[in-house]
């Protein structure tokens, strides 16, 4: 039924501002971005009393890009719970907002409503190419703290179930793998294979794709010799900087499993909105605590 005096396309304008209060539309959203591995907060109606636009049970989600889905009423409550929404999303957490419709806000409803709000996120996405020493402690230490592992090999003698246990595991060719994977900005991709050209290709294929954190196990000398060969491939020096390796930060780690705990030490700090200091010029005396662990990289790959 159209609304008296308003068309029907500005009416469906109108509602899509307010999001789709349908609540099948929110759970699918929600279940959906959190496949997706976006961020985003959901607002949930706790209490109300008088006359409100909604009541306790009602959802609204709002994403890290802007994206809504439901609503919460809309007018003054909904605007004041999306501004708390947005603050939230940059700090984390969760927050209540308590508000008088008509002495806080000045909306004519009189009534009150308190409403929660929490950032939920999803488990980030770790892919690691290749299933080599390495590859093994970095995937059981990243699904320890949180991170949606898939390991991706060809070799199926090291791509077994039983060396990766509670992760996803492809027995696949790794460049047709990355060629056909999409990803976002919140994916983390990891090259650890037993082969530097195979490197080289899966870098050239992975660098063009959005994530968060794109790195490669290497030594300094390697790292030097692809940035020249991607520079040569019309990569820019932009691009070729979002390449983190030597991965892993300056622990003295020697073992496999010590340097598993160094990569992971990056990603956390990554993950957590820190820059822990990388780049292609290592400062010089960092380079010679660095080259140990570096060396026991380039074997542990294999």
């Amino acid at each position: 039924m159209n609304t008296p005096g308003m068309p029907a396309p500005d009416r469906d304008a109108a509602l899509r501002a307010f999001g789709d209060g349908r609540e099948a539309d929110v759970w699918g959203a929600l279940a959906r971005w959190r496949e997706q591995g976006r961020r985003f907060v959901l607002l949930t109606v706790v209490e109300s009393r008088g006359f409100t636009p909604q009541k306790p049970g009602a959802h609204m989600l709002l994403a890290d890009d802007g994206e809504m889905v439901g609503t919460i009423g809309g007018g003054a409550i909904e605007h004041q719970a999306l501004a708390e929404a947005h603050a939230l999303l940059r700090t984390g957490g969760s927050v209540t907002v308590k508000k008088h419709l008509t002495a806080d806000l000045g909306m004519c409803c009189g009534g009150e409503m308190v409403v929660y709000l929490e950032v939920l996120e999803s488990m980030p996405r770790l892919f690691l190419f290749g299933a080599g020493y390495l590859a093994r402690p970095i995937a059981q230490l990243a699904s320890g703290v949180g991170f949606a592992v898939t390991v991706v090999d060809a070799r199926p003698e090291w791509a077994q179930p039983a060396r990766f246990p509670s992760v996803s595991l492809r027995c696949a060719d790794p460049e047709d793998f990355a060629r056909e994977l999409v990803t976002s900005d919140q994916d983390y991709l990891i090259v650890t294979t037993h082969d530097h050209a195979l490197d080289q290709r899966l870098v050239q294929l992975l660098l063009p794709k959005p994530a968060k954190f794109t790195g490669m196990i290497g030594s300094v000398a390697k790292q030097r010799k692809f940035a020249l060969r991607l520079r040569a491939r019309g990569f820019s020096d932009d691009a070729i900087g979002r390449l983190r390796t030597p991965l892993g930060l300056p622990l003295g780690a020697r073992t496999p499993e010590e340097i598993a705990v160094s990569v992971l030490a990056e990603l956390i700090s990554v993950r957590r909105g820190g820059t822990p200091e990388r780049g292609w010029t290592p400062r010089p005396e960092r380079a010679e605590a660095a080259r140990q662990p570096l060396v026991q990289m380039e074997r542990g790959a294999r």
